[in-house]
């Protein structure tokens, strides 16, 4: 249908997304046409999807893991030319105006706006973007295997330099960020443990095969004190789990959007100075400096391609831990 592009829509949280035609939109100010070759499907989405993020601006098209070549440029953008291959991430804008903006925390800015959340998202063929929050992608990788560093990379590299430069880390919750995040560790000298839902053999053998030192139970202390952990499954119950297996002085880093509760724990797990961190967003800088270094280590993503119309059956599966790695949709 000419002059028209699909796009699954959420209407409601909880309900399945909807196909739908719309108007290919043309660029204003700022901003850049971006015709979408892979979006990849994070468990961000998930929370926006079934409603664990609240007021997302309905109706929606989610996902914020975009790789995709620009079709136009709209007036006052300096820096990207036609076809040129860009990504767009979960940071969509900010007023570059509040005090975390000024102090380049604008991860913390209180009017940002994400993508797929609060801005219009790649479940689509095409999507308008910032300019300003638009990046190049490193040649050496497809564009499918380059939509999960956009999110799961990003989100990950954040969350790996705030846990500081201990060798041994721990990585709770092998999926999309932690796969990626893994490699780099390894890259950087360091030690892997992989910590991996109880009975989970697939996730054991993937950790394993990505070159995990140690991979085993969740429920289970690792074979030695950590100093670091990140945790990137959504599970409150894995905090006092993990500081009880970093050394006193070690940290344990919180990389996801949405996490459930954290239960009562006695304080002897936080004494002796060890630090519960959370990561908030990313900022342009962290997308500089983790797309760099994507370019100069060859880093493997594991990924599951779905036709764009097949996009709740990637949510339902990755829902269901149906799959290692990360899901790519291409329009």
């Amino acid at each position: 249908m000419e002059g028209l592009h699909p796009a699954m829509v959420l209407k409601q949280p909880g309900e399945p997304l909807v196909l739908e035609w719309h108007h290919v939109p043309a660029p204003g100010p700022g901003e850049l046409l971006i015709r979408v070759c892979a979006c990849g499907v994070c468990r961000t989405d998930l929370h926006v999807v079934d409603g664990e993020l609240p007021h997302p601006t309905l109706p929606l098209v989610p996902g914020h893991e975009v790789v995709g070549r620009v079709t136009a440029i709209g007036s006052g953008v300096d820096g990207f030319q036609p076809d040129q291959r860009v990504g767009v991430p979960w940071l969509g804008w900010s007023c570059g105006n509040c005090d975390a903006c000024r102090e380049g925390r604008e991860n913390l800015c209180p009017e940002a706006r994400f993508t797929g959340y609060r801005l219009a998202g790649g479940y689509a063929s095409h999507i308008l973007a910032d300019a300003r929050f638009c990046f190049a992608i490193p040649d050496g990788y497809s564009d499918a295997a380059a939509a999960p560093l956009l999110c799961a990379g990003l989100i990950g590299y954040r969350a790996l330099r705030m846990a500081g430069e201990g060798k041994r880390l721990g990585l709770y919750g092998f999926g999309a960020a932690a796969h990626i995040i893994a490699q780099v560790a390894k890259a950087q000298g360091r030690q892997v443990y992989a910590f991996v839902r109880p009975g989970d053999a697939a996730a054991t053998d993937f950790a394993l095969k990505i070159g995990a030192d140690w991979a085993g139970p969740s429920d289970a202390p690792g074979p030695e004190p950590l100093d670091a952990a990140i945790l990137f499954a959504p599970v409150g119950a894995l905090v006092p789990a993990a500081l009880a297996a970093v050394r006193p002085g070690g940290r344990v880093v919180c990389a996801g959007i949405h996490m459930s509760d954290i239960p009562a724990m006695p304080y002897h797990l936080l004494w002796q100075e060890r630090q519960l961190l959370s990561v908030a967003n990313l900022t342009r800088q962290d997308a500089v400096d983790f797309l760099e270094l994507a370019g100069r280590i060859p880093l493997h993503t594991e990924i599951h391609a779905y036709p764009l119309i097949r996009a709740n059956e990637a949510l339902a599966d990755l829902r269901a831990g149906a799959f290692t790695g990360a899901a790519v949709l291409l329009p």
